[in-house]
């Protein structure tokens, strides 16, 4: 039984978030100025719908960003073909744009309500869903608690608790067991994620495996990829991708150490492509020449970098490379996913902050697929080595795709986990006339 001390902070969090709710305005309107909401639908934000809601049963899926989206975008298939309407959450305009790519009209999209009462309880009592279902480590103690107190089972999938989230709910232990008590099922992605799901006091949890190794490699234009790759020619190339503040100069340093050696062509792709101005500037003050995607620059035999500065193209750039750093790792915490580069043929480079993906890298690393590397002169003679030695790329590139192939089966134990509260669903929605339901894959 959770405390009265967790009861009373849930119920302050609940009025401090009334008081202010009027006020957040600016702060959206903050966030919109820098691309990060999407003018237009800004009072989606405030649980105002801007589409109409299906007939027949409905399940809410939620899913942060864009590595979120792209870890449940099967899972939101399956249940299309079962015939169950989905209205999709996410809080960022890019993810927003990879729902469009990967699910089409299939689903309803929404931007995610803040988590105020009044835009919980506006989106729920219109969208009405019969389960929710949340990607990953989004825990919203409002919205936890609105969906529990009108019996609206909550899942978590492909749920996970970094080192710094888990500590912190650990010092709260009562205020963690009146939230994650509202939880109907916690499907982990690891052993370890859901050790620490349960000493919070979630239950029941099962262990599924990681989602994102059930998903499609990412998407590529073909003609795209054959006009780069004649530009390419022979060049030999190495990408940084997923890169945060500091690991865009890193990679030019790389660049600068390794060009006098060898024909070189560095592909940089932003975490965040709307810094790309400022990488620019960091990049040719060091001397390169940089060309941009987004401005059509051709790939030249005296361009230095090619900059990654678009949303959803991921696989157009990995498919011009063998060798992949992959960022957030070297100068920031908590890696990001190195799957994508595996599952299309990169021999995967990391720096040592890889607290978010943990699992992953061990079975990376274990099977001869991934290297760390300390610092950025380790880094340059990563590069180097694998660009140099065929054999040993090549070697790193199977064991990858060997790896990805061992991972994968986190959809049908998430699957076979959500049958209790999907099955009901099913026969819901056969009931419903055909035409208000038919299902799009």
């Amino acid at each position: 039984m959770s405390s009265l001390r967790a009861r009373l902070a849930l119920s302050a969090y609940r009025w401090v978030g009334t008081a202010i709710y009027p006020m957040v305005g600016p702060y959206l309107a903050l966030r919109a100025a820098k691309g990060k909401e999407d003018p237009a639908r800004r009072r989606e934000r405030y649980g105002h719908a801007s589409a109409p809601r299906p007939d027949g049963p409905l399940v809410w899926f939620h899913a942060a960003s864009v590595g979120e989206t792209v870890a449940v975008t099967p899972l939101i298939k399956e249940i299309r073909r079962r015939g169950i309407a989905v209205v999709l959450t996410t809080g960022t305009t890019t993810s927003a744009r990879v729902a469009a790519e990967r699910l089409g009209a299939s689903v309803v999209h929404q931007y995610v309500p803040l988590d105020f009462k009044p835009a919980v309880s506006r989106f729920l009592e219109y969208w009405q869903p019969d389960l929710a279902i949340i990607a990953e480590s989004e825990i919203w103690p409002m919205t936890i608690v609105e969906l529990g107190r009108r019996h609206i089972p909550q899942v978590l999938v492909n749920a996970r608790l970094s080192d710094r989230t888990f500590s912190r709910w650990k010092k709260r232990p009562s205020l963690a067991d009146a939230l994650f008590e509202n939880l109907a099922l916690v499907i982990a992605q690891s052993d370890v994620d859901a050790d620490r799901f349960r000493t919070l006091g979630a239950l029941p949890v099962m262990v599924s495996g990681n989602l994102k190794v059930d998903t499609d490699a990412p998407p590529h234009d073909p003609q795209v990829l054959r006009e780069y790759r004649q530009q390419i020619g022979s060049r030999k190339t190495w990408a940084a991708i997923s890169t945060f503040e500091g690991e865009e100069n890193a990679a030019g340093i790389v660049h600068r150490a390794l060009k006098e050696r060898s024909d070189l062509l560095t592909i940089v792709v932003p975490r965040h492509p709307e810094r790309c101005d400022a990488v620019e500037a960091v990049l040719t003050a060091k001397g390169l020449k940089v060309a941009r995607r987004t401005r059509g620059d051709p790939l030249t035999s005296d361009v230095d970098i090619f900059l990654g500065d678009t949303i959803g193209e991921m696989g157009l750039y990995l498919r011009l490379t063998e060798v992949a750093f992959v960022g957030r790792s070297l100068f920031a915490e908590g890696g990001q996913n190195p799957l994508e580069p595996a599952m299309l043929g990169c021999a995967v480079l990391s720096g040592g902050n890889v607290q978010n993906f943990r699992e992953t890298y061990q079975m990376l690393a274990k099977n001869g697929s991934a290297k760390i590397v300390r610092d950025v002169e380790m880094l340059a003679k990563g590069v180097n080595y694998l660009l140099a030695n065929d054999d040993m790329r090549r070697s790193m590139i199977d064991a990858g795709l060997e790896s990805v192939q061992q991972m994968r089966g986190a959809l049908t134990a998430s699957l076979k986990g959500l049958e209790p509260y999907i099955n009901p669903l099913i026969v819901k929605a056969r009931l419903t006339p055909r035409a208000e339901t038919s299902a799009s894959a």
